[in-house]
């Protein structure tokens, strides 16, 4: 085990993951894949589609769609969580999950809009995988690190996500703006081909996560009642959390700002088409500013988190949210939604860093089911989103304005840091002592 510990190697290999994964995250869901979709089944001027034989608008099937697969791995993730904490196997689930959403990658290659079930099939595994993945892959921060490491760790994986996706996103715009270029006689034959790429991506880069990242490092020894026996180690977990105050009003806190973060990050070009009326490539050059700033915002508040202390670098960041929701209900031309983008992007990744870490400190230090506890933190993170995506919808449905949901989302991050005031962070008190010595 302690040949594990801050081992640089298995370090590396596991923020490589990120790298891997990330291109998901960035062409299927914010950029390429919504786009694509919207254009290959809105032909003769209509955007309802059928769905195994149910007419329903295309936005409205894609966003459900995505709705669902999140509630699915809600689901089914704690009892799995469960199951490899209790069989020592969270690399082999790790690696189903990646395959599952990877291999669902390629399988959009043959999506051309005459199969919207298809289509929607892949989209849903994707998804699951992505986040199946990530219970996982997160467990193994308390197997790989010290706690004083958490958060230059986390951070340093989402910044090599954030570069390894922007390097692909780069790389698929070639291909669809010079389609001919590349050999492809269609934007969409490139379109697609590019989906392609993002599979083969996250399948060839994560080989590496798996060849380094210790299997079964508590020597489980199961039995052959996996089942049963998982069910009763995420009960363990659940019961245990009783007894953990402080990580519960932590998971409460995190659920509410991460309701409004994922739903900034899911909904920001879909609010500069509607409402600024921006262009495709303009949108996407937001999602890259966001991008680039998230790899300095992943280390600057890992920097000050290890300065003054988890919470209030979290806090900091919230009160940042807060105002940029406000500056989004007033923001009228382009230049100010670039610069807009540009403190999303600070915040953006230094919060989904942070979060991550945080969350790691207050697992009790002497277990061993660290997957279950993280199937928690995945599971009010999936449903944060769903439930954040449906109220911005909602407000807009009521009032027909998309800027009335931005205001909206500064109540999920005034809760949130409601909730944050009332969490003690591990290792916060040590920085205040060593600021007094």
């Amino acid at each position: 085990m302690s040949s594990i510990i801050n081992n640089n190697k298995i370090i590396n290999a596991w923020c490589m993951y990120d790298w891997a994964n990330s291109v998901y995250n960035l062409v299927i869901t914010a950029t390429i894949f919504p786009v694509y979709f919207n254009s290959v089944t809105s032909g003769g001027g209509s955007d309802v589609v059928s769905f195994f034989g149910i007419e329903i608008v295309n936005t409205v099937l894609y966003s459900w769609s995505l709705s669902f697969s999140f509630l699915l791995i809600a689901i089914v993730s704690p009892l799995l969580s469960g199951i490899a904490d209790y069989s020592g196997k969270k690399k082999m689930f790790m690696k189903a999950f990646m395959y599952i959403g990877s291999g669902a990658c390629i399988g959009l290659y043959f999506f051309d809009g005459s199969n919207v079930e298809w289509g929607i099939i892949c989209a849903i595994l994707a998804s699951v995988g992505y986040s199946g993945s990530l219970v996982f892959y997160n467990a193994f921060i308390p197997v790989i690190a010290t706690p004083d490491r958490y958060d230059m760790l986390s951070a340093r994986g989402f910044a090599l996500g954030y570069l390894g996706s922007i390097f692909l996103l780069v790389l698929n715009l070639a291909l669809i703006t010079v389609p001919d270029f590349f050999g492809f006689a269609t934007k969409g034959d490139a379109t697609r081909f590019g989906f392609l790429l993002v599979g083969l991506w996250w399948i060839g880069f994560s080989q590496i996560s798996f060849y380094f990242l210790p299997n079964n490092v508590f020597n489980r020894k199961p039995d052959t009642h996996w089942l049963r026996k998982g069910y009763q180690e995420i009960n363990k977990v659940f019961a245990s959390l009783k007894g953990l105050p402080v990580l519960r009003k932590y998971l409460v806190a995190f659920f509410f700002y991460s309701a409004g973060v994922q739903t900034v990050m899911y909904l920001a070009a879909t609010f500069g088409d509607k409402v600024l009326k921006m262009p495709g490539d303009k949108l996407i050059l937001t999602v890259l500013i966001i991008q680039l700033v998230g790899i300095a915002g992943s280390y600057a508040f890992a920097y000050l988190s290890k300065l003054k202390g988890n919470r209030y670098s979290l806090l900091v960041m919230v009160f940042i949210w807060i105002f940029v929701c406000l500056a989004a209900y007033l923001v009228t031309t382009e230049f100010q939604f670039y610069a807009l983008a540009f403190v999303v992007g600070l915040v953006m990744g230094g919060i989904q860093a942070l979060s991550r870490s945080t969350y790691s400190k207050l697992i009790p230090a002497d277990t061993m089911d660290h997957t279950s506890y993280f199937s928690f933190y995945d599971v009010t993170y999936n449903i944060s989103i769903v439930f954040g995506t449906f109220s911005y919808g909602f407000i807009e449905q009521i009032t027909g304005d998309m800027r009335n949901s931005t205001l909206g989302l500064m109540l999920f991050f005034i809760v949130g840091i409601g909730f944050l005031l009332l969490v003690n962070i591990p290792f916060d008190d040590r920085v205040k002592g060593e600021e007094a010595g």
